[in-house]
């Protein structure tokens, strides 16, 4: 019999942590070569791991929830001939055992930390968890008190023995130095005596809170991690704070850093143009009536997508990016045509790969898939590299138009508004007629405003009459 370890592996570019969304397996469970053990949200996307091997789970390291840093113990599973119950917990490492096993597999990802030798030396576990830690490695413990029961005595002990370090994860060590918070002044729930991020947040949390009323238990017997984690996402069970405070991770938080980062580094310019979409949402629903195109999913955002695309080969000069190292304009001579896409974990934007080269046909079960994949947090790292113009269709929302931020790397995106039933001079007469608001953010660096110009009018042309997808084509 032999216990082989699954770590967290790096699945995108370089990122050094993940959390763990949702485990597919238990202690016990069978698994094989290549099935999904659990899902993860990294920076970038939600990702499923599959295991490399066969056996049988024997533990897993980390709840629901934990945020874990590539290259970590997540799972082991028990290969070979025995049943799990014949591997003693004591062959298994804790978490924060298997850091200290391996800590020169974690240095290479932790660029720019440095993690020092002594953070990843472990003082003696206490016996007090030991039922708690068996437990989460699924093997058989004695019954012990409730683990709530030791927790009256959390006060009495200091949160950092004097004159130790106190044992923390450099990610966290990081968050703590960001709030201001002194790690020897947190009280650690992580197994031997680690600090955790839920720790630091819950004693930020505790700087800020009113200082009116008796100062008793809130600092002083920290919830379980995850209890923390929930509480960073729900109201508050004081219903007297004003204030909810919720850590910006994952997704969120690089999609923040990329809008700040694209927001002043290119000047962006933004130019508005109001058009009559009567005769395209007419061809829209002749083409769902069409039985050549049964089965396909026909909306305005298609003919929209492809009208951007027949604009572009008209003025191919802003499918470009700026190359600042080089200080040159790079002209891509393909078009990866990004969807911004609004998920539960944050805004993305997929994109079309060689959407240029695509049927009508090709084009919308490749915007189908792409939204049905964002729809359930499926969007691989690779999805969203590379893009070169993008599409936000901020009418969904009811909303008439607005200043779209460009997606970095990119040279425009499109916001289209909302499409409807307005007054409009049509044949020298006022009639009701479909008519939607474009507005086109651009940087300026790739794209003056001649040319920025003549892209959005080319677009709207072929709205107002469709047939210039077949006769500019």
């Amino acid at each position: 019999m032999t216990i082989r370890e699954f770590k967290m592996p790096d699945v995108g570019e370089g990122l050094t942590e993940a959390e763990i969304l949702k485990w597919y397996v238990q202690p016990g469970d069978t698994v094989t070569d290549g099935q999904v053990v659990c899902e993860v949200e990294t920076a970038k996307a939600a990702v499923e791991l599959p295991i490399p091997f066969d056996g049988t789970v024997h533990a897993l390291l980390f709840e629901e929830g934990t945020t874990v840093d590539v290259g970590q113990v997540i799972i082991s599973v028990q290969t070979g001939s025995g049943g799990a119950a014949e591997a003693p917990a004591q062959e298994i490492p804790a978490p924060a055992e298997a850091e200290e096993a391996a800590p020169a597999a974690r240095q290479p990802v932790l660029v720019g930390y440095g993690v020092a030798e002594s953070s990843t030396k472990r003082r003696p576990r206490k016996a007090a968890p030991a039922p708690a830690v068996a437990a989460q490695n699924g093997t058989a413990a004695p019954v012990a008190a409730p683990a709530a029961a030791p927790a009256p005595a959390a006060p009495a002990v200091p949160a950092q023995p004097m004159g130790e370090r106190p044992l923390a994860k450099p990610p966290v060590r990081k968050l703590a130095k960001d709030l201001g918070i002194d790690l020897a002044s947190v009280v650690p729930t992580g197994d031997g005596g680690v600090v955790t991020r839920e720790d630091v947040h819950a004693a930020a949390a505790a700087a800020i809170a009113p200082q009116a009323g008796p100062a008793v238990a809130a600092p002083a017997a920290p919830a379980p991690a995850a209890e923390a984690v929930a509480v960073s996402a729900a109201v508050p069970a004081d219903t007297s704070a004003r204030e909810t405070r919720i850590p910006v991770k994952g997704v969120r938080k690089v999609t923040a850093q990329a809008m700040v980062g694209s927001a002043f580094t290119a000047p962006h310019v933004t130019e508005f143009i109001t058009l009559d979409v009567t005769r395209t949402m007419k061809l829209v629903q002749e083409l769902k009536d069409d039985p050549d195109l049964a089965g396909l999913r026909i909306n305005p955002l298609l003919l929209i997508a492809k009208a951007v695309l027949v604009a572009i080969r008209r003025n191919p000069d802003v499918n470009a990016s700026w190359d600042e190292a080089a200080q040159e304009i790079v002209l891509k001579h393909y078009v990866n045509l990004g969807i911004a896409a609004a998920t539960p974990r944050g805004l993305i934007v997929p994109n079309i790969k060689d959407a240029h080269a695509k049927t009508l046909g090709e084009l919308s079960e490749s915007l189908s898939s792409l939204v049905a994949t964002a729809r359930d947090g499926k969007t691989s790292p690779a999805d969203m590299q590379n893009g070169t113009i993008t599409i936000t269709n901020v009418g969904v929302f009811g909303v008439d138009t607005g200043t779209p931020i460009l997606n970095p790397g990119e040279s425009a995106i499109l916001a289209v508004g909302a499409i409807k039933l307005q007054p409009w001079v049509h044949k020298g007469k006022v009639k009701p007629r479909q008519v939607t608001t474009l507005a086109l953010s651009f940087d300026h660096r790739l794209i003056d405003g001649e040319l920025g110009s003549k892209f959005l009018a080319d677009i709207a042309a072929v709205l107002e009459h469709p047939r210039r997808l077949v006769t500019w084509s």
